[in-house]
């Protein structure tokens, strides 16, 4: 099999990789209805309870990312130390 054959393989993949993130495709339309489902399948009462969880889980999510970019530069300023040394 030569090359050009996979050609238009690798071009519809490629193509493919460029659209936008999911939630730029949807419209209002969609977006409401998704919103409706959620609320019928958890209900009003778990609903909060739910988006507290969500909103704890970013928070850790982010103190660790931060703790790891913070221990990232310490080690990269002591190297930098112990060249000037």
């Amino acid at each position: 099999m030569s090359l050009t054959f996979w050609y238009p393989i690798f071009t519809i993949q490629l193509s493919t990789m460029t659209n936008p993130i999911l939630l730029g495709m949807l419209g209002t339309n969609e977006i409401i209805i998704i919103l409706v489902i959620v609320l019928l399948l958890f209900g009003g009462r778990k609903i909060p309870e739910l988006m507290k969880g969500l909103g704890k889980g970013v928070r850790e999510f982010n103190d660790a990312k931060n703790n790891v970019k913070k221990e990232i530069e310490e080690s990269a300023n002591d190297v930098t130390r112990s060249v000037k040394d």
